[in-house]
């Protein structure tokens, strides 16, 4: 669920000796399973194998977090708590960060997390996946299969109460009428007022699934491409998987029921990957009103040509998805139940629909959270849309917003973003010399020392270092910094 500006400084960035913090909740790393309320730092494992340095973080999924070494290890952290929320998808390794179990000839440049699946992508552009099944395409599977068959066994056996978010809160047709909550008592709306419904439908979901088979998949598999595919970065969402190939097309695999995976129709499972039609004659957004290019869009009913030649960066949220140009055009398709395709409407986008809003603005990256979206423009301002129950746009409210609001809080002022990423239900950015959270807190993953939610940005308090990137993960963040030199 991150997404991430200025891609270019990250594959500059030289491995020389950097530090990852992290605040939040990791139920299988923390004593007494207590939130870290303020930054933190993470020390790579004395192992020979797991490297000297850090090289990136990968923010994470339920109750694990992720980032990578200098030698191109995944190092993980997370798992070993007594519920199995975290199932074996981070290597079961708990409090001691370790390189999670993938071929010792594997080198990893990036890699993501959905709720209960991973999925990283190697130095010669292959991409590796495991956890949830259905999120599993057909390839390759790597490892000892008896040992994942016991981790498997042990961890189905298992309750797990947190499987309720992977259920959309309402479902719906294409068309929906209802916005969503909002006013002082807006958070129990989407989280609590539905709860019943939820479980009841992961449980037939999980008892579907595990049918004649075991849900998960605890060893990497080797996803199948198409020859001469190289993939250069992944993005995870709830229960889909985007991978975006070195000349800039789109696959796409999991889950579709919202449209997520934009093939044009609500397809429930796709088992392998398959291209998304991104870069070609689209529809317009829903805001027509908006100022297009002269001469971009003909009459009623015609098709509108996107700007760009080609997708530069992906996000994946809870349900729906979000693609950038390399003309800086953002497209979104999924669910939009709360707004978080930004197109004006609660509707779903069954295909990459362009957020007319912000055409003749270069967005520059883009993040998307549970039920919500971010991104950032090559000026450095922010955009927010979606649900915002917990504050996670960072407007000031709780108003969910369907159409891309910019944020114009005070502590922004002046500060140029750079990077940007969403969990589930918080946000965070950095700028050129601070790392600003903002949403739920609940679990103090927005590291301000408390577990106070906010609705605008707020400055973490980290100092003696240079900031590089953010990950979020679910339910807490990470962030790579370099020492003052």
């Amino acid at each position: 669920m991150n997404g991430e500006g200025d891609e270019d400084m990250k594959m500059e960035m030289k491995c020389e000796e950097k530090s990852v913090y992290m605040w939040g909740y990791l139920p299988g790393a923390l004593p007494q399973r207590s939130p870290i309320l303020s930054p933190v730092e993470v020390r790579l494992p004395q192992s020979i194998d797991a490297g000297r340095l850090w090289a990136d973080v990968c923010g994470g999924g339920c109750g694990f977090a992720m980032a990578i070494s200098d030698t191109g290890k995944l190092i993980t952290w997370g798992s070993t708590d007594d519920l199995g929320q975290s199932y074996v998808t981070s290597g079961k390794h708990g409090e001691t960060p370790e390189p999670f179990p993938l071929p010792k000839e594997v080198s990893i440049v990036q890699a993501a997390a959905g709720w209960a699946h991973c999925v990283c992508v190697t130095v010669a552009g292959e991409v590796y996946t495991w956890g949830w099944k259905e999120c599993v395409p057909s390839g390759k599977v790597v490892g000892d299969p008896n040992t994942a068959q016991s981790q498997e066994k042990d961890v189905f056996e298992r309750q797990n109460p947190f499987l309720t978010e992977q259920v959309s809160p309402r479902s719906h047709g294409s068309r929906s009428t209802g916005g969503a909550a909002s006013g002082m008592d807006g958070k129990a709306i989407g989280d609590e007022s539905t709860k019943r419904r939820r479980v009841s439908s992961t449980k037939q979901a999980v008892e579907s699934s595990s049918s004649g088979d075991e849900p998960l998949s605890a060893l990497p598999c080797l996803v199948a491409l198409n020859p001469g595919v190289r993939i250069a970065t992944v993005a995870a969402g709830g229960r889909h998987t985007l991978a975006l190939s070195d000349i800039g097309q789109v696959w796409g695999w999991g889950y579709g029921g919202e449209g997520q995976l934009g093939l044009g129709s609500r397809i429930r499972m796709v088992s392998s990957p398959h291209p998304i039609p991104c870069i070609a004659t689209s529809s317009v957004g829903k805001d027509r009103s908006a100022a297009l290019p002269r001469g971009s869009m003909g009459s009623e009913g015609q098709g509108y040509r996107v700007p760009g030649s080609y997708i530069k960066g992906i996000a994946c949220g809870g349900r729906h998805s979000a693609v950038v140009t390399d003309a800086g055009a953002l497209m979104t398709f999924g669910w939009g139940l709360y707004g978080q395709c930004g197109q004006g409407s609660t509707d779903d986008e069954l295909s990459p629909t362009c957020v007319s809003s912000l055409l003749g603005i270069r967005i520059e990256g883009v993040a998307a959270g549970l039920w919500h979206t971010i991104c950032i423009s090559g000026d450095g301002d922010v955009y927010a849309f979606g649900g915002n129950q917990f504050g996670q746009l960072g407007t000031g409210t709780d108003q969910a917003e369907t159409l891309p609001r910019l944020l114009d809080a005070p502590s922004l002022e002046n500060e140029h973003a750079r990077v940007v990423s969403c969990g589930a239900r918080h946000s965070a950015v950095v700028t050129e010399g601070k790392v600003f959270c903002w949403g739920w807190n609940k679990y103090g993953q927005l590291g301000l020392g408390d577990v106070i939610d906010r609705n605008i940005p707020s400055q973490v308090a980290l100092e003696g270092c240079v900031l590089r990137t953010v990950a979020c993960g679910w339910w807490h963040t990470l962030l790579l910094a370099e020492p003052l030199t």
